[in-house]
């Protein structure tokens, strides 16, 4: 139940949807409008009419593909039909531009005639660069793909089939070279004869396997050479002369099991009469064929795939499709043949056998990946699959003649790639990551809040925290009932009234306070019935509790508070300090003191930019500091340019291995040219990632404005220079905002 309300609150919340059209050239003045429409816009629409291939020199075409469905296949869904389809058909677009920057109209055809698909494409063809066919069911699907590939001169791409094909296929060369074995003398069964079926049986026949030595199977048993029950001509292909009729006797004896059908196809009795060192392809969505545990509990010399992120092994599609039309729109191929789709068969193979870079493995909880067999093909989120397939598959068109328009010099295009690849996103991922390698405590004093109900449930689920929630435990249950939350008793519920350590956590916070005015009574008081917020402070500080989060129904003060009576700010520094993590879509900056120091002091200044550069390194970003000012390094003599010139110098004096420079204007921060051009002097070479503001107004004004004009989202307030680990949510959070702030909560109690 919590899972489909999230789903339909993230599709349904906010803008609809999951995209939008977003206009790249500015549309501001009459002047703006005159050339984004009538009269300039006739001038690219006569050189188009001149020369049809400068379509892809003023308009959109060159980087646009459409995802196109009719619906009658949908995930694991069945035909649902065109409309029901079009979440699925947003969301392919979300992931070819998140992970190559590829703009996306998704269409949903309202037929089940394969003719009509056919038509609506062609017309289609003056609109796109290329056309991702998705979810239209077999056979339909082959004949569309192939009469779109005979009549289109934009690359036609059928993802059901090929996307699966090229991953299993890229990982099966992998695992034949760990076990020693090879394409040709394998026997391999396939599962299923569907659309990925038959299609990663073309491939692997392309790459070696021998026909005869594969048998495919669909409900009806082996397709074999005189079969009537149930058989097309795509079928027809992979019929051979054989005795074996069902999918027990197929493998019997088969070094390679591809499962490309239901969950429970493979039972333990086929795994235990293959070949030695069989490979198992379990790609069945959302349950395999047989799980690794199942098979694995057989015989210990399986490799197995799945296609599920929770196992070694991920056969995923995210490996292939943003990546092979990223290349084949680079250099205008007329299409995507088999030479491109074999380049990135072996991109992806090789990719796995590198080294893996610490940044992967981070993003993935600090698991060290290594080539062998529990990693035989690359993870989903390695930055190096853009870089290393869309070259291989954009040299593979240039080669085999499809190219409209070669790449010249490819280590400039790879440079061009890199830059495509935001890193703010990958950051989170690793914070997130990072906290499910030690999952904390975090004690949340509003428990009864609906959006912390559903964060905590998140929170368990994806394993990035313990939630403790404080409240009346009645009450957290009937929103948990209302919101069909079931935490299976493994969430922890407090009520301080009952608490069998409140008494402790009284006497205490009365002795920390009897001198500012507390007595023992009043100390109870607080501890039971006036303050969840002192009491959620005090788990922390009597260590039932790894870090705290609150603040999403109260003032900010409210949590801070409490924070410095009980808990206090670490010993040595003047102050706490506030940062806020804006996320853009190219990078990440590190804004501070957007939340605490009012004035602050030169000193406190410097304090402020220690901190923030400790907490860049806990996320894995490597500080450039910049300190601002409405000054360029003494261009204006005024007190306050000479407060944060002198911050500057007495950051470089106490952490002299920092690159830290000011005082200077926003624009000089971070703008690389004006850094370089007009100031080569300056310590920093390149943007800051880190923006140290002169005071509250200024960087509370600007951090604000960023997120709600500039389109940055704001994860934050983190606080800096407390004895243990607290945090502050904001009004307004919605449930991911809790889940982020969360895992950096996380990983600040690791790091506490």
């Amino acid at each position: 139940m919590t899972k489909k309300m999230d789903a339909l609150e993230y599709h349904s919340s906010g803008r609809k949807g999951k995209i939008e059209v977003v206009p790249t050239k500015p549309c501001l003045t009459s002047r703006d409008l005159s050339l984004a429409y009538s009269p300039g816009v006739a001038e690219p629409c006569l050189e188009i009419e001149k020369n049809p291939e400068d379509a892809y020199k003023y308009t959109a075409k060159g980087n646009l593909v459409a995802v196109v469905s009719n619906g009658t296949a949908v995930l694991g869904l069945g035909n649902i039909g065109a409309l029901a389809g079009k979440p699925v058909m947003e969301g392919k677009g979300v992931l070819f531009k998140r992970f190559a920057d590829i703009d996306v109209y998704d269409i949903e055809l309202n037929t089940e005639n394969p003719d009509e698909v056919i038509k609506a494409c062609q017309l289609l063809e003056p609109t796109f660069g290329g056309i991702n066919l998705e979810d239209i069911k077999a056979p339909e699907c082959f004949y569309i793909e192939e009469e779109l590939k005979k009549t289109m001169n934009i690359p036609v791409f059928h993802d059901d089939q090929h996307g699966t094909a090229i991953i299993s296929a890229a990982a099966l060369i992998n695992a034949l070279t760990i076990i020693g074995k090879k394409i040709e003398d394998i026997r391999i069964v396939i599962n299923g004869a569907g659309a990925a079926a038959i299609a990663c049986a073309n491939l692997v026949i392309s790459l070696g396997v021998k026909h005869e030595n594969l048998s495919m199977c669909d409900t009806k048993g082996v397709i074999y050479k005189g079969r009537t029950e149930g058989m097309n001509k795509y079928k027809e292909r992979f019929a051979v002369d054989t005795p074996l009729r069902t999918l027990e006797e197929a493998a019997d004896g088969a070094d390679v099991l591809f499962g490309l059908s239901s969950k429970g196809a493979f039972t333990p009795a086929m795994v235990r009469k293959m070949a030695k060192n069989p490979i198992i392809f379990a790609m069945a969505n959302p349950d395999p064929e047989i799980t690794p545990e199942e098979a694995l509990a057989v015989r210990g010399d399986i490799i197995i795939a799945t296609g599920r992120s929770d196992y070694p092994n991920q056969v995923n599609n995210v490996l292939g499709f943003p990546f092979i039309f990223r290349g084949a729109l680079d250099v205008r191929a007329t299409t995507i043949n088999e030479e491109m789709k074999k380049a990135a068969v072996f991109a992806l193979a090789e990719l796995a056998q590198e080294e893996c870079p610490d940044s992967v493995c981070r993003a993935y909880g600090n698991v060290k990946f290594s080539f062998g067999r529990e990693y035989i093909i690359p993870k989903p989120f390695d930055p190096r699959a853009l870089l290393r397939v869309a070259p291989a598959v954009a040299m593979a068109a240039m080669e085999s003649g499809v190219a409209r328009q070669p790449i010249e010099d490819m280590e400039k295009y790879i440079e061009h790639l890199e830059a495509l690849q935001g890193k703010a996103k990958e950051t989170l991922r690793m914070i997130i990551n990072k906290a499910k390698c030690d999952p904390k405590r975090i004690v949340f004093p509003e428990g009864d809040n609906e959006k912390i109900l559903r964060a905590a449930q998140i929170l368990i689920e994806e394993g990035i925290a313990q939630p403790i929630l404080i409240g009346n435990s009645d009450k957290i249950r009937a929103v948990m009932q209302e919101l069909g939350l079931d935490f299976n008793g493994s969430l922890q519920i407090i009520e301080p009234a009952t608490w069998e350590n409140t008494e402790e956590y009284a006497q205490e916070f009365y002795r920390l306070r009897q001198r500012k005015g507390i007595t023992l009574s009043e100390a109870r008081r607080i501890m039971t019935r006036k303050s969840r917020t002192h009491f959620g402070c005090m788990m922390v500080r009597m260590g039932d509790a790894d870090s705290l989060l609150s603040g999403i129904d109260t003032h900010y003060p409210e949590t801070i508070r409490p924070a410095l009576e009980v808990i206090g700010k670490q010993e040595g520094l003047s102050s706490v300090h506030g940062l806020y993590m804006m996320v853009f879509k190219k990078g990440i900056f590190l804004m501070a003191d957007t939340t605490v120091c009012i004035e602050p002091t030169a000193e406190e200044l410097a304090e402020t930019a220690i901190l923030a550069a400790e907490k860049a390194r806990m996320f894995d970003i490597e500080p450039e500091v910049a300190m601002l000012s409405f000054s360029n390094f003494g261009s204006v003599n005024h007190p306050l340019t000479h407060k944060v010139k002198r911050a500057a110098e007495i950051v470089k004096a106490k952490a002299p291995g920092l690159i830290v420079d000011g005082e200077m204007q926003s624009d000089t921060a971070v703008v690389t040219e004006i850094l370089q051009k007009s100031f080569p002097f300056a310590a920093l070479k390149e943007a800051a990632n880190i923006l140290i503001f002169p005071d509250l107004n200024s960087g509370n004004i600007c951090y604000k404005l960023l997120h709600h004009l500039g389109g940055a989202e704001a994860i934050g307030p983190i606080l800096m220079g407390m004895n243990k680990p607290v945090h502050v949510l904001q009004r307004g959070d919605d449930v991911s905002d809790i889940v982020n702030m969360a895992a950096i909560a996380v990983v600040d109690a690791q790091n506490s």
